[in-house]
């Protein structure tokens, strides 16, 4: 499965080259930056130590704050990568990375891309953030005898049943890491049974992650209008799930006062 899977990724790439354009054209990648897709870095690698650390989103890379402080406090000199797939978690970390942090998109799963991000960036350590495994690359970067660690992975029920029929797919993924920081006792249980080595449970690093960077002028008003009045949050939304809200609300208020649904 596994090698039908490589050698359909490096056929296909005149396709993802029309899937990224197409992404392009709805807002989901930067045109000055398309290249590193690609696998083409947009900088230049610092010289000294550096770790790489994947996180396929916003929340990922938001978790992973905490831990990219810490390890720049440990590594005398070096640097940190920091890879991510969407255009939001780019702007949020341009905004929030400290000094010898530098973001780049993460390439497309194909071996050509892949082996061009690794060629360039040369990482000495590999993190991985939660659960997102894009076959090519985990193997490739395996292949270097690259040390590589999956930090704060979660795994729920439904991709356990899943995984479970692809043995043979996933013991390799796993077992290209040299250990398993798990979220909870069940996701630890669930990633031993799928094959991966050296699991042990370190909780959540989203527990650990900073406050979110805010408007303090804003909050206070906030706060102020809303004191000793019941509320509730949507919050991360999709297209169309706002007129959902709304319509929740206005059920939700249809019982008490007209006053309240109309000024929410």
């Amino acid at each position: 499965m596994l090698a039908l899977y490589r050698g359909a990724s490096v056929a296909c790439g005149p396709v993802l080259s029309i899937y990224l354009r197409h992404r392009l054209a709805r807002g989901k990648e930067e045109a000055a930056r398309l290249g590193e897709r690609h696998g083409i870095a947009g900088r230049p690698r610092p010289d000294g130590p550096l770790v790489w650390l994947h996180a396929a989103s916003v929340g990922e890379a938001t978790s992973a704050l905490a831990l990219i402080d810490r390890l720049l406090a440990t590594i005398d000199g070096g640097h940190l990568l920091i890879t991510t797939g969407t255009v939001t978690s780019a702007q949020i970390m341009a905004e929030r990375l400290p000094p010898r942090a530098t973001h780049q998109y993460v390439p497309v799963d194909r071996p050509p891309a892949v082996r061009r991000f690794l060629d360039h960036w040369r990482p000495d350590l590999a993190l991985w953030i939660e659960s997102e495994l894009w076959p090519n690359l985990v193997l490739e970067t395996a292949a270097r005898d690259l040390p590589m660690a999956l930090v704060n992975a979660r795994m729920s029920a439904r991709s356990f049943a899943r995984w479970r029929r692809l043995p043979g797919v996933i013991g390799s993924l796993l077992g290209a890491f040299r250990i398993c920081l798990a979220q909870s006792p069940a996701d630890a249980e669930r990633f031993g049974a799928l094959g991966a080595r050296d699991v042990t449970c370190r909780g959540n690093l989203k527990f650990a992650a900073p406050p979110l960077p805010v408007d303090q002028a804003a909050l206070d008003a906030l706060r102020a209008g809303s004191a000793g009045r019941p509320l509730w949050l949507a919050a991360s939304t999709h297209a169309g799930e706002e007129e959902m809200a709304a319509a929740v609300h206005r059920a939700a208020t249809a019982p008490h006062d007209g006053h309240a649904g109309r000024h929410a």
